[in-house]
């Protein structure tokens, strides 16, 4: 009958001790801190992009290149000369610096103009190479938020850890006071009271290199936000859903790829500098001229004026085709180049599709079938226990069994969140 009692009251005391609530509903202390930098990838995306000094660099640098495009288009400043002619006077006076006492005084103004079409043509190539530059700025930071968003899901994944870890932990200190009173009564062998505290000692091990981790982790986040490497961040407080499995077929995606990659963008901004170069390197085979009006003053009045036309001269015909033998072959090189960023991009989607696909089908698997049935193992396992059916050895390794298949379920979410974070790098945006 005291045996029977105590069987009882054991059943009683595991399930409601032992039993561990899922990870995924175990968040509501880290949404209450869903406005501190940290808690959600869109505040810390927010924060890089105000704060992080590469990314501000680049922003400057494609300001300054956009500047650039009214001048290259601008003509040359005038040029003004002063002749100041017979200073002497044939002799008859002493050098004199006036104008008005020199033999006559010439002034000179002068326009340089270019051939026709070439200040549109060098205007263009400066647009071009804004273009490649703001292509480049939005490239780094399209790095660089693919760097914040799979860091957050590496430390939401250590959070998780860390959680059940500790779960496990308390778990495991319960179940060590029972074996203990089990053993007490004559129910349970020493070993099993041995066997609850080596696992407690593997857990608080595990918290331990999971806390280094994360460290690392943090200054990592911080470094890519701009901040110091010991400066705090909020507990992860959510992964974001996973889209829709049609807005992630391989042909959807390739498409967007091509069209807002800022890789692409780039490349495509670099054949365009490249074709306007060749076209103001062959426009050079024509001249620019200089035009130029002079007054000429004799003592207090002026009395002549002369118009001038000064042009350069092609003659150098090996060494200007030669130059546009190059720009035809940069040309060439760019189209080269975004071709082989274009079958780059397009391998890594499709093989980050592939990998999305299989994570969305580990986790469904892991959530619908390994942990219901680990699970169902579990309090299986701690009733024949509780009843002397199974031994200890039994009740740990279905504490195992679902401790891995929560973890597996974490993993496989994480792995999914990384997926999507190649992808969005991939596509330019998010699916």
């Amino acid at each position: 009958m005291i045996v029977t009692t105590w069987r009882r009251l054991s059943m009683g005391a595991l399930v409601a001790a032992l039993a561990l609530p899922p990870v995924a509903h175990a968040q509501d202390a880290a949404h209450a801190q869903g406005e501190r930098l940290g808690a959600t990838v869109e505040g810390l995306l927010q924060a890089a992009r105000a704060r992080n000094p590469e990314i501000a660099g680049l922003r400057f640098d494609a300001d300054a290149a956009a500047e650039r495009v009214l001048p290259a288009g601008a003509l040359p400043d005038p040029r003004f000369r002063t002749e100041l002619r017979d200073i002497t006077r044939a002799g008859e006076q002493t050098a004199s610096f006036l104008p008005g006492r020199v033999g006559s005084t010439r002034y000179l103004l002068m326009q340089d103009l270019p051939w026709f079409g070439k200040r549109e043509l060098k205007r263009e190539v400066a647009a071009s190479q804004a273009e490649t530059a703001s292509g480049r700025t939005a490239a780094s930071w399209n790095e660089l938020a693919g760097k914040i968003k799979a860091t957050y899901a590496q430390l939401y994944y250590l959070e998780q850890n860390e959680r059940l870890n500790k779960e496990i932990l308390d778990f495991m200190a319960r179940l060590e006071k029972i074996a203990q009173a089990r053993y007490a009564s004559g129910l349970a062998a020493q070993q099993d009271v041995i066997r609850a505290q080596l696992e407690q000692s593997a857990a608080r091990g595990e918290l331990i290199a999971l806390n280094g981790e994360r460290q690392q982790l943090h200054a990592r986040m911080n470094a890519l936000l701009g901040r110091s490497a010991t400066d705090p961040l909020a507990t992860p407080a959510r992964l974001r859903p996973l889209p829709a499995p049609e807005n992630t077929r391989f042909d959807v995606l390739a498409q967007r790829a091509r069209a807002n990659n800022p890789l692409l963008r780039a490349e495509e901004s670099q054949i365009k500098t490249a074709e306007k170069t060749r076209d103001l390197t062959y426009s050079n085979r024509y001249p620019d001229f200089t035009v130029g009006v002079a007054p000429i003053q004799y003592q207090g009045a002026i009395r002549e004026w002369e118009l001038m036309v000064e042009l350069n001269i092609p003659l150098q015909q090996a060494s200007r085709r030669a130059q546009e033998r190059e720009s035809d072959a940069q040309l060439a090189a760019a189209r080269s180049r975004r071709d082989g960023v274009a079958n780059q991009i397009l391998a890594e989607l499709h093989e980050q599709v592939a990998g999305l696909e299989a994570a969305r089908q580990s986790l469904a698997l892991t959530t619908d079938s390994l942990l219901p049935q680990s699970e169902l193992t579990f309090r299986s396992a701690l009733a024949g226990y509780s009843a002397g059916k199974v031994d200890f050895a039994t009740v740990l390794d279905a504490q195992r069994q679902i401790r891995q298949a929560r973890l597996n379920q974490v993993k496989a979410g994480t792995a999914a969140q990384l997926r999507l974070v190649e992808i969005e790098r991939l596509v330019g945006e998010e699916p």
